[in-house]
């Protein structure tokens, strides 16, 4: 399948529909910024905020950063194994 269009910082967010607590966003996504991808997650304003306070605050998170996070995690696992043991 071929890419007809060009998506570099452009994005969009849909309902989250894995939402199981409030602690969850209410909205998930990708966001595209100078070639750089990003996972999105949204919150809508509480009922009870104040009238000034965002219709919805984001999160955003670079995709490749949890492949970094998990590589490192690895790497201290395998490091912890590499005591030198007296025989």
């Amino acid at each position: 399948m071929s890419k007809d269009y060009d998506d570099t910082n452009r994005g969009g967010i849909w309902k989250n529909v894995r939402k199981e607590s409030d602690r969850h966003p209410d909205f998930t996504g990708q966001l595209n910024v100078e070639g750089v991808e990003y996972w999105v997650s949204a919150w809508k304003r509480k009922p009870d905020a104040s009238a000034k306070a965002p219709a919805l605050s984001f999160s955003i998170k670079r995709k490749d950063e949890s492949v970094r996070e998990s590589a490192q995690k690895a790497r201290e696992t395998v490091d912890e194994f590499n005591d030198d043991i007296p025989f």
